[in-house]
């Protein structure tokens, strides 16, 4: 019945009631096989139709369940809500940084001095407009002044320098991938029973260094030793090269990105290279790390048999990547890195 429309619910009930009535059924459990509905819903519509005929099988319109019958009154409802959005459940003396069914439990009891169970929070929830969610993460050390001002004057400037030196903007960023790091994802199986997944046990790793820009364009290298300035400074001249025009780089601050050879190397390749660092702690600004995120989502480093094996496995993901810039372009539709595109 919850799968049908209304119209058909109603168009349903008025059948089955039409058949009880004429005897062309004898009973519920009759009027059950051949409808195939509940003999408790049965019972319900026959004594709805005696009680108020043919019109108490209507469909009617539904009333929102929003506040109805609560036994929280909206200003303390709206007390509640505000919380949860502004604070943590730390900031009010509880455990934990994040909402959940428990210590709303609590906090609709110490509010609204209302005892309600897990499941019943739950609905409450949801039937207010809050579902649960995987929250994004921010460091604490993050400046949102400095924030503020690479979306609103930074990068605009950046943005605009580019387009007008028809130049090539484009985002890096390095990670690595190990291969005694934890197998991404689920498996289904049957309960009871944890899939096993077989790994190499042996501790190696690669780094990566990337760089996408809107369009499309995906260049990378993969190598096995530390990030250093040289090998930065080689990525760079690569860059430039498979550019084949000048490009504006825009990267985190990590300490090998603001060296004294990284700032030499810029100094004598002014022309082909410009390198612009983004606020401290904000990862999420950068759409590179998206692609970073993908590649450890979809390499699954702990199968790897060696480093040569993992290497290569990075370069067949990056390379498909290139073969699709579509998939690239994906990374700056996301939420976070949308303003890449004003």
């Amino acid at each position: 019945m919850r799968r049908l429309s209304p119209a058909a619910q109603e168009d349903l009930r008025l059948r089955v009631v039409a058949a009880l009535e004429s005897g062309r059924v004898r009973s519920y459990g009759q009027a059950a096989e051949v409808f195939g509905v509940a003999e408790r819903s049965l019972g319900t519509w026959w004594r709805a139709f005696k009680s108020g005929g043919r019109q108490a099988l209507l469909a009617g319109e539904r009333e929102s369940r929003a506040g109805k019958g609560e036994l929280i009154d909206d200003s303390a409802r709206g007390a509640v809500l505000q919380t949860m959005r502004d604070y943590t459940p730390a900031d009010l003396g509880q455990s934990g940084v994040m909402w959940t069914r428990a210590s709303v439990r609590i906090l609709i009891r110490l509010v609204c001095g209302v005892s309600m169970t897990e499941q019943g929070v739950g609905k409450w929830l949801r039937r207010h407009g809050f579902t649960p969610q995987r929250p994004a993460r921010r460091s604490y050390r993050q400046q949102d002044e400095q924030v503020r001002a690479w979306l609103e004057e930074e990068y605009p400037a950046i943005s605009a320098r580019a387009r007008k030196e028809k130049a090539e903007l484009v985002w890096a960023d390095q990670c690595g991938l190990r291969s005694d790091t934890a197998t991404p994802g689920r498996s289904w199986a049957p309960a009871g029973h944890t899939p096993l997944v077989q790994v190499n046990g042996r501790r190696f790793r690669v780094n990566v260094m990337s760089a996408v820009a809107s369009r499309g364009a995906l260049w990378f290298t993969v190598f096995p030793g530390k990030f250093t300035a040289k090998v930065f400074c080689a990525f760079l001249e690569r860059l430039a090269i498979q550019a084949r025009r000048k490009v504006h780089v825009i990267v985190d601050r990590h300490p090998v990105h603001r060296s004294k050879a990284v700032r030499t190397w810029l100094e004598e390749n002014v022309e082909r290279i410009e390198l612009h660092l983004m606020p401290g702690y904000s990862p999420e600004l950068n759409p590179d790390e998206l692609l970073n995120a993908d590649l450890k989502h979809h390499v699954h480093a702990a199968r790897a048999t060696s480093t040569d094996d993992l290497a290569r496995e990075t370069r067949r993901f990056l390379h498909c990547g290139q073969r699709q810039p579509r998939l690239v372009t994906g990374y700056f539709h996301a939420r976070h890195v949308r303003y890449t595109l004003q």
